[in-house]
């Protein structure tokens, strides 16, 4: 059976498509540099500035698993077309920002139409290019996932300097009503139309157990893990996901088909993807804050600051995407791992109020190089294991894990660096405020740098996946359900 399906312009749909999610994951990041801003503005402190960045990944962690049943219920016209729309919506209301909560809400409602283009992003683009020239089309992607929340304090860091932090959002919405004008004339209809039953029941225990996790992980910046606040969601999120994987094995037609987790280079893939992305939105909000609050550079200094590492993405992730087929995922990986590793080693080495600028531009530089190397392959050896049939299920398998652990890294790199300046501040009660931040900043690369770790362990296990023959994959669709994800 063929994996292409025919269209009149793949290049444009694919470049519409990506342009689409590109806005949406800049939106990830995009306030990262105005959070001091917005803070003072509205009066808040961190722990709940925060929650602008960490809200609109919950939502994306939230929604991308029941997009694998949208996508069974609604064109790929409706969904593309809705996306963009409803993530218009949100720009303009962030935009208008009367007060905190109407900013939140902008980002809530950005967040849906972002969690609508994500997964049909990666589904069509597998159906649209022939198999030959995955590595390529993947390559950008990986361009799309990795440059749009690293470049979002950067470019949102001229802006503010030069306009203010609102007008992020009024570009972003002249962008979208550009993008919405394009897509009605170019998007087609690719997707198979099914109209699977709707168990509610999938959706809330799905809602719940994200919802929870992410709740409780973002308020350990605020409150000790003792505390009811952290460990009562906590704990009825990880059972609400439990209860959720069990009903999917167990349903004849699974919201989201975990059985593509049987394929053991799609679980080590997703994994490898897991770890990246949480490394690349923790970074994307501890550095700005450290270059602003430690080393005191203006918003458009500290963006540019950032743009090297960015540079080295946008050059990189196409001849990587290139090279894929030649030189495969393994080597890849493992070299990128090294690198990222690398990365982490060298600000642990340098990170205080008194580094020089261009230490941190060679650790961001290094820290990208060896991300770009990771993400692609990753996400490509992935993919290349699953039928067909299975691709809208892997794609929201995998990106509801990437929201996840962009959301779980925000949350997490937070509070260790709150937890971290207030140990600095106990052992040096006389410190500046410069010297306070910087210590809590290199706190939490420590945990940043045990997730690289772990990810290089995991890229030695990165193998060329198998083809699978059409019996086999019709034996996994119609298995028994699982007793264990994870098959060696």
């Amino acid at each position: 059976m063929s994996t292409q399906i025919q269209v009149k312009n793949p290049k444009t749909m694919a470049f519409i498509l990506m342009l689409g999610a590109f806005a949406g994951l800049f939106g990830e990041t995009a306030l990262n540099m105005a959070l001091s801003n917005i803070m003072e503005q509205f009066s808040v402190p961190a722990a709940t500035a925060q929650w602008l960045t960490t809200g609109y990944l919950l939502v994306l962690a939230i929604l991308v698993p029941v997009s694998a049943l949208l996508m069974k219920w609604f064109t790929t016209r409706q969904l593309v077309m809705g996306g963009m729309t409803i993530s218009l919506a949100g720009a303009i209301l962030a935009a208008l920002n009367f007060n905190f909560s109407i900013l939140l809400l902008g980002r809530v409602v950005q967040a849906v139409g972002t969690g609508l283009l994500l997964p049909v992003m990666l589904s069509v683009m597998l159906i649209i290019f022939p198999i030959q020239k995955r590595g390529v089309v993947m390559g950008l992607m990986g361009l799309v996932i990795t440059l749009a929340p690293a470049l979002g304090p950067t470019l949102s860091g001229v802006i503010i300097s030069t306009l203010s932090w609102p007008y992020i959002f009024w570009f972003s919405s002249i962008a979208y009503v550009l993008l919405i004008l394009v897509a009605m004339a170019k998007i087609e209809n690719v997707s198979e139309m099914t109209k699977p039953k709707i168990d509610i029941s999938s959706i809330l225990l799905s809602t719940i157990g994200f919802g929870g996790l992410i709740f409780a992980l973002s308020t350990m910046a605020e409150v000790a893990i003792s505390s009811p606040r952290v460990w009562a969601p906590l704990l009825v999120g990880v059972l609400a996901l439990i209860l959720f994987v069990i009903r999917q094995n167990n349903m004849a037609q699974p919201m989201v088909n975990l059985r593509v987790f049987k394929y053991p280079m799609f679980t080590l893939g997703t994994l490898t993807m897991f770890l990246g992305i949480l490394i690349i939105l923790s970074t994307g909000i501890l550095l700005p804050m450290y270059l602003k609050g430690a080393l005191l550079y203006s918003a458009a200094m500290a963006g540019l600051l950032l743009l090297p590492g960015n540079a080295v993405n946008f050059i990189l992730s196409p001849i990587v995407g290139a090279l894929f087929d030649k030189v495969g995922a393994r080597r890849f990986t493992i070299s990128g791992f090294i690198l990222v590793v690398m990365g982490n080693i060298v600000f642990l080495a340098t990170l205080s109020s008194q580094t020089p600028a261009w230490q941190v531009v060679v650790a961001f530089m290094i820290l990208f190089f060896g991300l770009t190397m990771v993400m692609m392959p990753a996400q490509t050896n992935a993919m290349n294991q699953l039928p067909r049939e299975l691709y809208a299920d892997g794609s929201a398998a995998m990106n509801t894990l990437n929201q996840v652990a962009g959301a779980a890294g925000t949350a997490i790199a937070i509070t260790l660096f709150t937890s971290g300046q207030n140990s600095f501040v106990m052992d040096f009660p006389n410190a500046t405020q410069p010297e306070i931040l910087a210590a809590g900043i290199k706190h939490a690369f420590y945990f940043i740098t045990g997730i690289s770790v772990i990810g290089l362990i995991c890229s030695f296990f990165v193998k060329k996946p198998s083809p699978v023959p059409e019996k086999a994959a019709a034996a996994v669709k119609t298995a028994e359900p699982v007793r264990n994800l994870y098959l060696s």
